[in-house]
């Protein structure tokens, strides 16, 4: 990595989504972007101690027994408080967003037709 280029990560079980938004994180800002599909493959990279971390709610949905996002939410925040974490939803629900924010998510992202836009201003104002 670069010097002053930080580190995200994108975990969301849509493949094709999680690839749009790495790549538009690549075209619209200077960090390293990684992608992952589960939770679990996030959680065993977090040693490279990523400064962001994007995350989808309702995450391994179809795999039998994986974690979803606000438990793997809850775990990112008990190994690395200094992460930032941005949740991504198409739960429109009030208080969904408020129990996310609970568990340690500086952000709530609706899934929609500004979530990048909405994305690269978050991540400006978090990492410059």
């Amino acid at each position: 990595m670069a010097a002053g280029q930080k580190r995200i990560f994108v975990v969301d079980d849509d493949e094709m989504l999680a690839t749009m938004l790495a790549d538009h994180l690549r075209a619209s800002t200077p960090h390293h972007v990684a992608v992952f599909h589960t939770g679990e493959e996030c959680l065993a990279q977090l040693s490279e101690h990523p400064d962001l971390v994007i995350l989808d709610y309702h995450l391994n949905n179809t795999v039998k027994d994986a974690a979803d996002g606000l438990r793997i939410l809850e775990k990112i925040k008990k190994l690395d408080r200094q992460v930032h974490v941005i949740m991504l939803s198409s739960q429109t629900q009030y208080g969904v967003a408020l129990q996310t924010v609970a568990k340690g998510a500086e952000q709530y992202v609706l899934k929609g037709k500004d979530q990048f836009d909405q994305i690269d201003r978050i991540v400006k104002e978090m990492l410059g």
